[in-house]
């Protein structure tokens, strides 16, 4: 268990005001803390902050993270950086491969150079993706990775975040940058868009629209989804413990279901009339060449032994609390066109 710590920090989060940075302010906030969140808007959402504009501990910034004499003022006056910023979902990785590679590689690159410069605690975003064409499951962060063909797009994502561990990793065994990489499994919850390929909020939005729910694939592939909640309190946890820096972490739920099961359980969830139909990967990412990984589960006993976290929630929990904000948002937008 890590060991309450009760001074108040200020955290530079990069792509704060994104899907998982917005939460994590929340929390963070909540807790005494200062937040300044630096965000371009390539994904990110004003909606996701809107809550937070007012608050006195709580600042945005308008920028790129590979503006380096920005994110350097940036840095000097945190206690500790969070780098969430990256472009994300198989949709926008496979329209913007060169974008994907110059934010996940120069712009971790910029953060690392202001984090040693100013000497602070770097928290590196990272994703199970990294674990490619693995077979061995659960996935472990020691174990071997296998990644497809440099031919597929598919795979720039899985590479450049890789890359971003290797930057990370390597300050902190050369300059004793105090760095700690966490792969994020499949994270989902309020706020979580599925604009950009996040199976989740789009099967949801299209059974309460009673439209064809679209399983990719032939559905049996197997994912193991973590709420948000769960993944903001080991990052914050990571960001505490002194012990965290220099190695990977896992952080992941590890109950599985198919991709065609979560689609029948929404369907059931929403009471929708939807049909759920197979779509060919060819045609749903225009790539006749694409892969997918057959099952992402993590191995979580190092984060567990570090910091005493689990996940809290279930994969139930997460499809309520999706299903009700997303009826929420319609039913205000509803009311704003009145």
């Amino acid at each position: 268990m890590q060991r309450p710590d009760e001074q108040a920090r200020t955290y530079l989060v990069t792509g704060g005001a994104g899907f998982v940075g917005s939460h994590f302010a929340d929390v963070l906030l909540a807790e005494g803390n200062r937040i300044v969140a630096l965000d371009d808007f390539s994904t990110g959402r004003m909606d996701n902050i809107d809550h937070l504009l007012d608050h006195p501990g709580f600042e945005l910034v308008h920028g790129d993270i590979t503006d380096a004499d920005l994110v350097d003022e940036l840095a000097s006056g945190a206690d500790v950086l969070i780098h969430l910023a990256a472009s994300v979902g198989v949709k926008l990785i496979l329209e913007q491969p060169v974008r994907t590679l110059e934010n996940n590689v120069v712009g971790t690159e910029t953060v690392l150079k202001a984090a040693r410069r100013h000497e602070k605690k770097i928290l590196l975003a990272s994703t199970s993706e990294v674990y490619g064409k693995g077979r061995r499951v659960p996935f472990s962060e020691e174990d071997d990775v296998v990644l497809g063909a440099t031919s597929e797009s598919r795979w720039a994502y899985a590479a450049s975040k890789m890359m971003d561990e290797f930057y990370g990793l390597a300050y902190h065994q050369e300059y004793g940058l105090p760095v700690v990489p966490f792969r994020l499994f499949n994270t989902a919850g309020p706020r979580q868009t599925g604009h950009y390929g996040m199976v989740i909020p789009r099967l949801v939005n299209q059974a309460l629209d009673d439209e064809r729910i679209t399983v990719y694939g032939d559905g049996t592939q197997r994912r193991c989804f973590c709420d948000v909640a769960d993944a903001v309190r080991a990052i914050a946890g990571l960001a505490k413990h002194p012990d965290a820096p220099g190695k990977v972490y896992n952080v992941g739920s590890t109950e599985e279901v198919s991709i065609r099961e979560l689609a029948e359980r929404i369907k059931i969830m929403t009471g929708s009339s939807s049909e759920i139909v197979l779509v060919p990967y060819s045609k749903a990412y225009q790539d006749p060449g694409y892969e997918d990984m057959e099952r992402r589960k993590p191995d979580t006993r190092r984060v567990n032994s570090l910091l005493g976290w689990s996940p809290e929630n279930t994969l139930d929990d997460i499809l309520n609390r999706v299903i009700s904000y997303v009826r929420e948002q319609r039913a205000g937008a509803t009311a704003s066109r009145r």
